[in-house]
């Protein structure tokens, strides 16, 4: 997927900006807090419905202003708007056609995000973890969202049951149970397939950027596991009365992330952690490319910030990688222009280098 055009209007500090877009990499270039990142997150935005950093959406609206805008004309003649008056609900279109439902939008135009804020992945809890399988996972299977609403839907009615005064009826509690059950085990089943697909890409990409010094890994973790969902969520029914939530559900599922056999929050560095979290993000991307494969549909990718903290090695070895062929469109930020002529010195593509200061955008 290409975007051609990017227009702007009161969208967090980026009060107008219409951006003539490169088909292969856009470079931004600017102080911290100069607004390079909003520019990717609104890219992102067009995407997925919601900002990256901020799932407040009247908080991504131009502080003093009432209102902001996000439209973005893609190839094929594909245009995507989204429009927000503050206090009411956003409108999103498709060629000018509102969608009735958002998630009907997701998984159209496929994206990957890496962004400091990814090291939450690791020194975060289990739901960082899951939102990462739970955004590719819906790129690529329209119905795993509906599979998600109905699980969270049960596991709601089951938590409001579980938090009244007076004893539940048992019959209205097994009916939620037993929606939760299945719509989680459906879950569970898609994101078990998702991470065997994962792991070895994820691993072939650590191994190149790191030069093969070290080992990871990744295990699906999973109250599944211990035998059918319906009978997990049933057994302890007792201790969730006692305390009014669920303690058993795909809700608590979580993605184990490991160094040379030790969690990686423990035992690696910084650079390390760094590395993990851009290498996971790759093989997120070629897994999104290779569901596409047959629309040509290439995942957009968008790096923000994203050499900080690592070693020259491994610099050298990314900055190899996102000047080939094997990316699409790509948006890139940083502070230091020096990275950014590594890539474009090693790459024959074309290629447009914006200058951002205080929200105003110019090349």
């Amino acid at each position: 997927m290409i975007l051609e055009k990017l227009s702007l209007i009161n969208y967090k500090n980026i009060e107008e900006a219409t951006l003539e877009l490169s088909p292969k990499m856009n470079c931004f270039i600017g102080h911290n807090g100069a607004g390079k990142t909003n520019v990717l997150d609104a890219v992102y935005y067009l995407s997925f419905c919601h900002s990256a950093s901020n799932p407040v959406d009247s908080q991504v609206i131009h502080h003093g202003q009432d209102f902001m805008v996000i439209e973005g004309f893609y190839a094929d003649n594909l245009t995507i708007y989204c429009g927000m008056k503050r206090g009411t609900k956003k409108h999103f279109k498709r060629n000018k056609k509102e969608y009735k439902r958002l998630s009907e939008h997701i998984g159209l135009i496929p994206i990957v995000m890496i962004s400091p804020a990814d090291t939450y992945l690791i020194e975060g809890g289990s739901e960082e973890r899951r939102r990462l399988m739970d955004v590719v996972i819906a790129q690529i299977d329209h119905q795993y969202m509906d599979a998600l609403t109905r699980y969270n839907k049960a596991l709601q009615q089951r938590n409001t049951l579980l938090k009244q005064d007076e004893e539940p009826d048992p019959d209205i509690m097994s009916i939620w149970e037993e929606q939760m059950a299945a719509a989680g085990e459906d879950i569970y089943h898609r994101r078990a397939a998702f991470t065997e697909e994962l792991t070895p890409l994820f691993q072939q990409y650590y191994q190149r950027i790191s030069g093969g010094h070290e080992q990871v890994s990744l295990s699906y973790v999973s109250h599944c596991q211990r035998g059918p969902l319906l009978e997990v969520i049933q057994r302890d029914r007792w201790k969730d009365r006692a305390i009014g939530y669920s303690l058993h559900g795909v809700h608590r599922d979580d993605l184990e992330i490991m160094l040379d056999g030790h969690l990686m929050k423990r035992e690696g560095s910084q650079g390390q952690q760094k590395t993990f979290v851009i290498a996971l993000k790759l093989a997120q991307f070629e897994l999104l490319k290779r569901t596409h494969t047959a629309s040509s549909n290439v995942p957009i990718l968008l790096l923000d910030d994203i050499f900080d903290k690592l070693d020259a090695q491994r610099v050298e070895q990314i900055v190899g990688m996102v000047s080939g062929d094997d990316f699409g469109q790509i948006f890139i930020t940083d502070t230091n222009r020096e990275h950014l002529d590594q890539i474009l010195a090693a790459s024959s593509h074309d290629y447009k280098i914006f200058h951002v200061e205080h929200g105003t955008i110019t090349n």
